[in-house]
């Protein structure tokens, strides 16, 4: 299977785990699925100082910068699979 299928399944499968990751767990993912679709961060950062939220999840993908699109899919498909265990 290729990685873009292999991607695609496990962007599904993260909707379906048995348990739901940490926050930790849960930036990685999305730091990993924007990376992968999307590349290098394109957005500036959230302007209200009090959307931690927002600003954590961009802090997290701006931390993965200049890693390639396929790098990103193998690590996210890898972390989908250990979470699915």
């Amino acid at each position: 299977m290729d990685l873009q299928k292999q991607f695609e399944e496990a962007t599904a499968n993260s909707k379906n785990l048995t348990e739901k990751p940490s926050n930790e767990v849960l930036l990685q993912l999305y730091s990993l699925y924007k990376q992968a679709s999307t590349g290098d961060v394109n957005t500036e950062p959230p302007s209200n100082p009090f959307d931690f939220v927002n600003k954590a999840k961009h802090d997290a993908w701006a931390s993965l910068k200049g890693k390639t699109k396929e790098a990103a899919m193998k690590e996210y498909v890898d972390l989908v699979s250990k979470l699915k265990g």
